[in-house]
């Protein structure tokens, strides 16, 4: 996944960690791991048709079979069925577009229920598609990530409601839904219909010309929509001017982006202080024709006094977007700790307003995506405590045996490795799976990811598989890439200096500036010259290295003060600190202020 920074050159005085007791309880992720998902399927008459080995009914029980049989057990999953409860005469037609049946609601996955429910079906009805994403979204959860996979042979016969005009309804009322279909031997038309239903939730849509390529996508569908990105945060909402930009305080924040669209959002800087900003978009699954085609940018920008452009820029590129690429910008901006100029409207305390675009999009993409948004102010040091090093942590073998885990779709829910050691799990093809690692000051990881050899799909099908390394505020620190067909494994690996304060200071290294959760991303890519891989099982093998060292000395109190603070989180214990708290402890982006300075390009290359 290529990226380019844009910063600004002169780098001067540099000061990024925050203060914990300073800043407030911030918004907190569901902490369960994977998104209420409801399937629906088609029984309408047409799924009747032959199929290999008997009806394509049969062909989509058995691919439904293969997904609940490997689904994790924590997971919540659902049923819905329409077209089973009349003909498909015309004489049926008003019954058979109320036929919208809910078999299973969508709570903690019973297989044999599920199986068996699935097994009952009966193909011979209409095809009430609006109604029966109406009702399937009204069995998930009214809050939180949520998913609905879609299968099916044909277009709604049962328009109102438009099906497409259903999703971009139903999107409208939550943010964190998302919509994936799959044409069973579809033709044009319900392709389009059935497209327009994923985009417009940023979901995706994929083919399956026959049962065989059904059952192997619709687990991997079904799987990912378990593990979809989890955005999260106070809602707010980023203006198109900058006088009307909405003050955000400490803390973390869910706004949408449309395409090409300028959003503003104020902060209050207080004199000596440094804020840092950060966005955060996640990009549907699907699959792209061209890497060209395939391209995402951000750009954020900020303005000080009177409105005016302070020549401080930040733009990342992605250019896997459908891989389900997670882009993170930030930048930190210490104008307020210089001395006060009048004619200068970028020192001093004072309102600075952040501008954030999607000024890149891909081809296909949705109308519309959740952004988070983090928000961190941040006293001066009187003490940065030790030197910054640039040597990275050496890898060790683990000597314990591997321990199962499962990973995260997103930053907020990413899985907690308690240390150093071997951990297990399985990813599918387009998914993009979290983990965390907590650093404290000295201490440095390194890691190994090994990607298992399955046999592959084909002898053509390859995939490109990555592992990113990012920082606590999300600033991505490396990041390691591969071609993987299954055929053979594949091996990445990545490694970070001893965390210290004052490695800001230092252009290499200055990501890995604070203690606090550093996070691992492991993904699949979705690959060329077939449907999906085998779900693949890796192993993560990673070393804790280095003893704590004192932190740096804040204004106003020790970091040993700071860190004894307590935090005000909601819910259960064993999520102590949510990410986005971290998140606002530390920045790893340096920072570059001035007005009318060079731009310094940096390129990034990621698979």
């Amino acid at each position: 996944m290529p990226r380019l920074s844009t910063l600004t050159a002169a780098l001067t005085a540099v000061t990024l960690t925050v203060l914990p007791a300073l800043l407030p309880a911030v918004a907190q992720a569901d902490p369960a791991r994977y998104a209420p998902t409801m399937l629906i399927l088609d029984a309408s008459g047409s799924m009747e048709r032959p199929d290999q080995g008997g009806t394509m009914m049969d062909s989509a029980k058995r691919a439904v079979r293969t997904f609940v049989a490997s689904a994790p057990a924590e997971s919540s999953v659902g049923l819905t069925t329409y077209g089973t409860g009349t003909s498909n005469s015309e004489a049926d037609k008003a019954a058979g577009c109320r036929d919208v049946q809910v078999l299973r609601q969508p709570t903690t996955l019973d297989k044999p229920a599920l199986t068996t429910a699935v097994d009952g079906i009966h193909a011979r009805g209409w095809t009430p598609m609006g109604t029966a994403l109406r009702q399937a979204a009204d069995a998930l959860p009214d809050s939180g990530p949520r998913s609905i996979v879609l299968v099916s042979d044909g277009d709604d016969t049962c328009s109102p409601p438009d099906p497409c005009e259903v999703a971009k309804e139903l999107k409208h009322q939550g943010l964190d839904l998302i919509v994936h279909s799959i044409g069973f031997a579809v033709d044009d038309k319900a392709r389009a219909q059935l497209t327009c239903m994923a985009q417009a939730t940023g979901g995706t849509y994929s083919d399956a010309a026959d049962g065989a390529a059904l059952e192997r996508i619709l687990p991997r569908v079904s799987t990912a929509a378990l593990r979809d990105y989890q955005a999260t945060g106070t809602p707010i909402t980023g203006t198109g001017s900058i006088g009307t930009a909405p003050v955000a305080k400490p803390g973390q924040y869910l706004d949408t982006l449309g395409q090409r669209e300028k959003r503003y959002y104020a902060v209050d800087v207080p004199e000596g202080a440094t804020a840092y900003f950060t966005g955060i978009v996640s990009f549907p699954r699907g699959r792209s024709t061209s890497t060209t085609e395939d391209m995402n940018a951000l750009d954020l920008r900020l303005f000080g006094r009177e409105s005016v452009e302070c020549g401080i820029r930040e733009r990342e590129l992605e250019t896997r977007s459908s891989d389900g690429a997670t882009l993170t910008i930030a930048k930190a901006f210490d104008g307020a700790a210089k001395p006060l100029f009048e004619s200068d409207k970028c020192t001093g305390a004072g309102r600075y307003t952040f501008e954030l675009t999607w000024d890149l999009v891909s081809q296909g993409s949705s109308d519309r995506l959740p952004v988070e948004i983090l928000v961190g102010i941040e006293p001066g040091v009187t003490d940065p405590g030790p030197a910054a090093s640039t040597t990275k942590t050496a890898f060790a073998e683990p000597t314990s045996p591997a321990q199962p885990v499962s990973g995260s779709g997103s930053f907020t829910t990413a899985a907690t490795l308690p240390g150093g050691g071997s951990y297990t799990d399985t990813v599918q093809s387009g998914e993009y799976v979290f983990y965390r690692v907590r650093l404290e000051w000295g201490q440095g990881l390194a890691y190994r990811v090994r990607f298992a050899e399955t046999g592959g799909a084909n002898r053509i099908a390859a995939s490109n598989v990555t592992t990113t390394l990012y920082s606590p505020l999300g600033t991505e620190i490396g990041s390691d890439t591969n071609a993987y067909t299954g055929r053979s494994g594949a091996e990445l690996r990545l490694a970070s200096v001893p965390v210290r304060y004052a490695n800001r200071d230092s252009y290499d290294v200055r990501a890995q500036s604070v203690a606090g959760w550093y996070y691992l991303a492991v993904k699949v890519g979705i690959p060329t010259g077939a449907d999906a891989l085998p779900p693949t099982p890796v192993q993560l093998d990673v070393t804790v290295a280095g003893a704590a060292e004192p932190g740096p000395t804040y204004i106003g109190a020790s970091a040993q003060q700071a860190a004894e603070q307590p935090v005000a989180v909601s819910g259960p214990a064993t999520i102590a600190r949510p990410w986005a708290w971290y998140v606002l402890i530390g920045a790893g982006v340096a920072l570059v202020a001035g007005i009318g300075i060079a731009i310094l390009v940096v390129g990034r290359r990621r698979g």
